[in-house]
C-alpha cells in the first residue's frame, strides 16, 4: 500500500503507539497506513489545520481540535473480528451514507460507522482519502448539497 503526499507525518502519539503495538504486526502497518492517508489528507485542506491524535474509546483518533472543521475519525482493530481492521466515523454525520451513495461497491461498509478491510486487500487510496476529506471538513461541508461537497474534496491527490 503506497499514498504518493510527502506531508510530514508527526511522531506517532505514545498512548497510540501503545495501542497499535499491541496488535499483530501486519494489523500495525495497515493501521499506520491509514494514519498516514488521514494526515496527507488534512495536510491537503489548509482549512483543516493540525490533526490531534489521541485515543478515543480506546481508538487512536484524529480530531480537527484547532479548526473544529470536521468530524473525528478513528482507525482499529477488534479481536473478536481478527480478519478485518476499520477506519471509524461518526455514525450521527450521516459520513459512511454519503460513502455508500458515491460509492456503493468499492468498499465494505460496518453500518453507518466504518469502511473496513481485509489485511490481504489494496485500498483504494484517492477514493478513502477522498472519504477522509469529506469527515475532516464535515462543518464545512454538511450544509451543501452532495454533489457540491464531494466537488470540494476532489483536490485530493491533485
Amino acid at each position: 500500500m503506497n499514498s504518493k503526499s510527502n506531508a510530514p507525518i508527526p511522531p506517532v502519539n505514545p498512548e497510540v503507539n501503545n495501542i497499535l503495538s499491541s496488535y499483530p504486526p501486519v494489523i500495525k502497518d495497515r493501521l499506520l497506513f491509514l494514519r498516514r492517508l488521514i494526515y496527507e489528507t488534512a495536510a491537503a485542506f489548509e482549512e483543516v489545520g493540525p490533526l490531534e491524535e489521541t485515543l478515543k474509546w480506546g481508538e487512536p483518533s484524529y480530531v480537527t481540535s484547532k479548526s473544529k472543521s470536521g468530524s473525528t475519525v478513528r482507525i482499529d482493530w477488534k479481536e473478536k473480528t481478527p480478519e478485518q481492521y476499520s477506519i471509524f466515523f461518526k455514525c450521527t454525520a450521516n459520513l459512511v451514507p454519503a460513502f455508500r451513495e458515491r460509492y456503493p461497491d468499492l468498499f465494505r461498509y460496518g453500518g453507518d460507522r466504518s469502511i473496513d478491510f481485509h489485511p490481504d486487500e489494496k485500498a483504494p487510496v484517492r477514493e478513502l482519502k477522498q472519504c477522509i476529506a469529506l469527515a475532516l471538513t464535515y462543518h464545512l461541508n454538511k450544509k451543501l448539497k452532495p454533489d457540491q461537497r464531494w466537488k470540494m474534496v476532489e483536490r485530493v491527490d491533485k
